[in-house]
């Protein structure tokens, strides 16, 4: 009997099928023996684990025999991000539903760029990025009512609303067409004003939409780590007196590091004093809206022109899995292209929606059922529990660094992010190197993996808790474990 390639109506693939998965589930769960968040090797030894396997042997091996070599070379040393030992980033564990959902997803394996290669999904997707548009306060029902399309990550949603803010900036000002002409004559002159310690995405999307780094402007931030509102009111007059054209302001909504909130209602002010196009980079703290205890921190998204939203962060969604969500659904006609192979016109005309033209991808995942199952299967108040366990966990460990005297913390967390360090010399380049060696010595011989960053031009440790399974019991022996690794 010979290998069935794919699932199929034929019970014989059927049934390999299952026991592909059935064996798949059996290593996985048999792979998670304890608490630690890492117990592989350090990373010469891991290379050497990996380099020992040919990837591409003249014959196939068959499943099983491939399967032993994902049981012992890969498996054991994943690292657990559904551990409470894990902290280091933005980087959440995968409810149990939303592991489902990656299972149906790659089953049917649908591609997102027409309807044709994905009718359900497609109509799914439509259906969560209208209760998205409406849950940040959009109208989903105007003239011009709200839209938004999945994207791979929080990266590609900036650039998506950067892209769409500078073509709509060069039409209302100048009625001209970037999509036709490319770049106008004053290019050089743009500017976007972010946050001193924003996401580097901003950068990176200026760069590759052919702006440069020299068109960000970065704002200076108070003590909280919040956009300095002031200081973006003189760097913005200052670049109009030079000539300078603002065109965009972004307000994050929640920075990597410290989780700290910009303030919108301020912004939006600024946006509209100079005609600049407002987007919030809510990756991380967009799913406050689901919080009514802390939802108010992140003020009135709707007053921003789009919002970025991961839902592979505080929503503890699968990675890879955001959105990008626009006031004005016109002002995504800077990515649509017509191509007779794909979403032709008059498929369109007769209903048949084709996503393609949101998105800056052509080929993409059914992301969004992600959502749709999870939303389903917690509801609100499932969300309102989990957000606000992390979001009081990182209070709760701000007021033991209060307490302890070796440790300093940062400031005082807003989201889930906390950023203290460790001080026991007089040297503070001695107490960096400290710094380093806990966050190294607990993730090789505690299993326990923290995150490091720098604060006041210092190393600073940092535990990131979007793990609702945390409890204070095991944060305060992790404190300990810190304590006594620097003595």
């Amino acid at each position: 009997m010979t290998d069935s390639l794919f699932l199929t109506e034929d019970s014989h693939d059927k049934k390999q099928f299952e026991d592909c998965i059935l064996r798949t589930m059996e290593y996985i769960l048999n792979s998670v023996q304890d608490e630690n968040a890492y117990t592989g090797p350090a990373p010469d030894k891991l290379s050497k684990i990996i380099g020992s396997h040919k990837i591409l042997p003249e014959e196939g091996l068959g499943f099983e025999p491939m399967m032993q070599n994902v049981k012992k070379a890969i498996l054991p040393n994943f690292l657990r991000t559904s551990s409470t030992k894990y902290m280091a980033h933005l980087h959440s564990p995968a409810l149990k539903e939303t592991i489902a959902s990656e299972l149906i997803i790659a089953s049917f394996n649908q591609s997102m760029d027409s309807w044709d290669q994905s009718p359900v999904a497609t109509a799914t997707e439509v259906a969560v990025v209208k209760e998205l548009d409406s849950l940040y306060g959009y109208s989903t029902d105007s003239e011009h009512p709200a839209d938004g399309c999945f994207t791979s990550g929080g990266s590609q949603s900036n650039l998506t609303a950067i892209l769409l803010a500078r073509d709509w900036f060069c039409k209302t000002k100048f009625n001209y067409d970037v999509k036709k002409f490319g770049l106008p004559p004053e290019y050089r002159k743009f500017r976007l004003y972010t946050s001193e310690i924003s996401h580097f995405s901003m950068e990176k999307s200026c760069h590759l939409l052919g702006l440069g780094y020299e068109s960000v402007v970065k704002v200076p931030v108070d003590k909280n780590q919040r956009m300095d509102v002031e200081a973006l009111k003189s760097l913005v007059a200052r670049d109009i007196q030079n000539g300078n054209i603002p065109f965009c302001i972004v307000a994050t909504i929640g920075t990597t590091d410290f989780g700290s909130i910009d303030n919108v209602e301020e912004l939006r002010k600024v946006a509209e004093s100079c005609g600049a196009w407002l987007h919030a980079d809510a990756a991380y703290g967009s799913a406050l809206i689901l919080c009514n205890k802390y939802k108010s921190r992140i003020g009135n998204l709707s007053l921003c022109d789009s919002i970025t939203v991961d839902f592979h962060k505080m929503f503890l969604l699968p990675i890879s899995c955001s959105a990008v969500l626009v006031k004005d659904g016109r002002n995504f006609e800077p990515l649509e292209l017509h191509a007779d192979y794909l979403n032709r016109e008059e498929d369109e005309e007769d209903g048949y929606t084709n996503l393609v033209g949101k998105s800056i991808q052509t080929t993409r995942r059914f992301d969004a059922l992600k959502v749709w199952m999870a939303f389903q299967c917690r509801g609100k108040n499932g969300f309102e529990n989990i957000i606000a366990h992390c979001i009081e966990n990182a209070s709760y460990v701000y007021e033991k660094l209060v307490e302890k005297k070796d440790f300093v913390p940062a400031i005082k967390p807003e989201l889930s992010s906390v950023v203290f360090r460790v001080v026991k010399y007089d040297d503070e380049n001695k107490n960096d190197e400290l710094n380093k060696k806990i966050r190294r010595a607990l993730l090789l011989t505690k299993g326990t993996v923290i995150g490091q960053t720098v604060y006041n031009n210092r190393v600073h440790l940092k535990f990131t808790l979007l793990n609702p399974r945390v409890m204070h019991e095991s944060l305060d022996s992790l404190l300990q474990t810190i304590e006594d690794l620097a003595h």
